[in-house]
């Protein structure tokens, strides 16, 4: 159900309620029944019965938010951010990309499309490989939030099948150019046909702004995610399409299983270390 079908439901109740409780309307010293008619009643509940939607499927893409910058993420279980390494680190006294982990605490995700979040959650755990921390390979990264969401859409990474030459991709993000016309929300943006694959990254033309980093980048036509955004030659206008990295998922699966198992009740220490390019 959209938001607008939403409010017609919660306004058609507060009528119906208002016109059964008092059964009349008082004009003068004359009483006239207002009672709705077996159809209108019917049809009431008809639109009552329906599910109540908090959310549009397209909100499973989240915004990442760190003391540093802001990325882009998407929800791929209840509890489950899917996101770049490279936004979840800390910068050195120039700036610079470090290996250190950001502390979860001084993570929280956003949620909602517009440009105002209607909602915000803490991270528990980070769970990223020993390496692309300066984007490309290995720049995946898993957040495992404090709490489950509920009424979220999820989305799911493509693990099992691997990206390939000539598949066209698309990527999707909260960033913003400097020449953007509006402010920050989510975007959809122009992606291409891959061009190269190496085990771990894809290389193709894409429109990406500053904060569309780890974002989902969908195989054309689905809601499967073969890859996030990494890395991208951009100017100040978001119709640009430049040459781009994207980490593929495939390559990391055992990031998606280590994250499943401490969201699961499992201690981050007693799980054995990531590798680079472990799958």
């Amino acid at each position: 159900m959209n938001r607008s079908r939403a409010r017609l439901v919660l306004s058609s109740a507060a009528l119906v309620a208002a016109s059964t409780a008092t059964g009349c309307a008082t004009q003068g010293r004359t009483r006239v029944s207002v009672r709705p008619s077996a159809t209108e009643i019917a049809s009431e509940e008809r639109l009552l019965q329906q599910p109540f939607a908090l959310a549009v499927p397209e909100d499973a893409i989240v915004r990442v938010v760190g003391p540093n910058m802001t990325c882009t993420g998407t929800v791929i279980e209840d509890d489950l951010i899917l996101t770049a390494h490279h936004c979840l680190v800390d910068r050195g006294p120039r700036g610079e990309f470090t290996k250190r982990l950001l502390d979860p605490s001084q993570v929280r995700v956003e949620l909602g499309g517009g440009h105002f979040a209607w909602g915000e959650v803490s991270s528990r755990a980070i769970v990223a490989p020993p390496c692309g921390e300066a984007g490309g390979a290995g720049d995946v990264a898993v957040i495992v939030l404090s709490r489950k969401l509920v009424g979220l859409s999820t989305m799911k990474p493509r693990l099992e099948a691997p990206p390939k030459v000539g598949e066209e991709v698309h990527p999707v993000g909260f960033g913003r150019c400097a020449l953007s016309p509006d402010g920050i929300r989510r975007k959809e943006r122009a992606g291409g046909n891959i061009r190269a694959i190496t085990g771990e990254t894809m290389h193709l033309d894409a429109s990406v702004c500053p904060g569309d980093s780890g974002g989902p980048v969908f195989a054309q036509g689905t809601r499967d995610i073969v890859g996030v955004v990494s890395l991208s030659a951009m100017d100040h206008d978001e119709r640009t399409r430049g040459p781009s990295v994207m980490a593929r998922v495939d390559a990391y699966r055992l990031v998606f299983a280590h994250a499943r198992l401490i969201s699961d009740g499992l201690a981050p220490n007693e799980l054995p270390p990531l590798d680079c390019g472990s799958r």
